[in-house]
């Protein structure tokens, strides 16, 4: 028997068998098995199921219909512990299940920031698939710690939506962009008014010939605000702007935001939060912890980080930023596409006398949230509250600034982590001891 068919013949019999329905009347079991036989064969679509059905039902029967028809079995796929109807009405449409993502800790991790008191020592929670990145991390809090702590500084820059619009020419173009200066304060109002935390920081145009794109920058308070920015925007522009301009809005997005992308705009202005992170290290600290020396983590990070970064053509002057920010954005319930912005950002080390450096890393582009998106997930609500990170209404926007100074003293740990294995030549027999399954080929 071929494995299609014999997937399909244990699937038949778990419509009888399975404990939910095990004493089910014949005409539900029927009703159930027309069920997943049409999404099996696509008569009828993933998300036409039944209403009086819950979210772990619906993802049930499409998770039988995606057997039947691929023959693969997805036992672990179907084992979830979150609240599915929520999950699929906010998060995930066609729910079948879950892909697990082994999490790890790293710590404790000494933050000195205006949010993270030098005081605590906290266990970050990281989501990898990645072997050797959470210890070599963890190697890197260890450095931290000896050295007193990760000096961190956020600016809340705000998060961006950049609709685009057209016009009949260079004078009309013209017109708009004095329309807007007039008008700024009323389009403030308006945007403000539906919402308790949403707040215009300001509106920057760009035009070119009958391309005009309006940069908006909110504060969202502790959500990442893409949402928010979309909903404000799209209303405001559909009941004043244009009305009143008789001016054309082609996309609500315009590339000019920039999300999810890297960008020489979001670099120089940032988006989201602004992460500053430093740390001065000692020749102790160097070669007992990071087995390395202040001249080759130097030599390191200018060859490595600065010209070859260069020779590339690459955005980001770092080793791996995208390594923690992924990991970190995974645990904490981040939209993980974001990580291809937020990586963009530089290092650097600077020698202090014949046997000392200075590290930092510079983010200048990184959305997170403390509320909303995935960070409601149970799984995801459980790391932010390890982190401390819980949103009060009455401090909007304290919660999100803590997490983005603990996610800045966990990328510099990880970006010197990396950067001494490198100078001493330990990262390909690190990732041999650690990062390599044992199993024969």
């Amino acid at each position: 028997m071929s494995p299609t068919a014999t997937s399909n013949a244990l699937l038949d019999e778990s419509l009888v068998s399975d404990d939910r329905y095990g004493n089910a009347s014949p005409g539900k079991v029927d009703e159930r098995k027309a069920l997943i036989d049409g999404l099996a064969d696509g008569s009828l679509r993933m998300h036409q199921l039944p209403e009086e059905l819950n979210g772990r039902e619906q993802a049930e029967l499409r998770r039988k219909a995606v057997e039947k028809r691929t023959g693969a079995r997805l036992d672990h796929i179907g084992r979830f512990s979150f609240d599915a109807d929520r999950v699929g009405k906010q998060n995930c449409e066609n729910l079948i299940g879950v892909t697990q993502i082994p999490m790890g800790v790293i710590g404790p991790l000494k933050v000195d920031g205006q949010y993270v008191s030098a005081d605590e020592e906290l266990l970050v929670p990281l989501a990898t698939t990645e072997g050797a990145l959470i210890a070599s991390t963890n190697r890197g809090c260890r450095a931290l710690r000896e050295a007193g702590g990760a000096v961190v500084r956020v600016d809340n820059v705000g998060i961006t939506r950049a609709p685009v619009f057209r016009t009949s020419g260079i004078v009309q173009t013209n017109e708009l962009l004095e329309w807007l200066a007039d008008n700024e304060d009323e389009i403030r109002a308006r945007v403000e008014r539906d919402s308790r935390f949403l707040r215009l920081f300001d509106i920057r145009p760009q035009a070119m010939g009958t391309t005009v794109f309006l940069r908006f920058r909110f504060d969202a308070g502790d959500a990442m605000g893409m949402n928010m920015a979309t909903i404000a925007c799209d209303k405001v522009i559909r009941e004043f702007i244009e009305p009143a301009t008789s001016v054309e809005c082609v996309s609500l997005s315009g590339n000019f935001c920039v999300d999810k992308k890297p960008s020489q705009v979001n670099f120089h202005e940032g988006r989201g939060k602004r992460i500053n992170a430093q740390v001065s290290l000692d020749k102790h600290v160097l070669e007992k912890v990071l087995k390395t020396n202040a001249r080759a983590l130097c030599e390191v990070q200018y060859r490595k980080n600065m010209l070859g970064s260069i020779a590339a053509g690459s955005m980001g002057f770092n080793a791996h930023y995208a390594n923690i920010l992924a990991a970190f954005f995974l645990a904490t319930g981040q939209d993980p596409a974001q990580v291809g912005e937020s990586a963009v950002g530089v290092t650097t080390i600077e020698q202090r006398g014949p046997e000392s450096v200075v590290a930092a890393v510079y983010l200048p582009d990184v959305p997170l949230a403390a509320i909303g998106g995935g960070t409601g997930l149970a799984t995801q609500s459980e790391a932010l509250e390890m982190l401390g990170v819980v949103p009060d209404s009455s401090r909007p926007g304290e919660a999100v600034m803590r997490l983005a100074e603990i996610l800045g003293a966990s990328v510099l740990a990880g970006e010197l982590s990396l950067l001494a294995a490198l100078s001493s030549r330990d990262l390909a027999r690190a990732h041999e001891r650690l990062g390599r399954s044992n199993a024969k080929s």
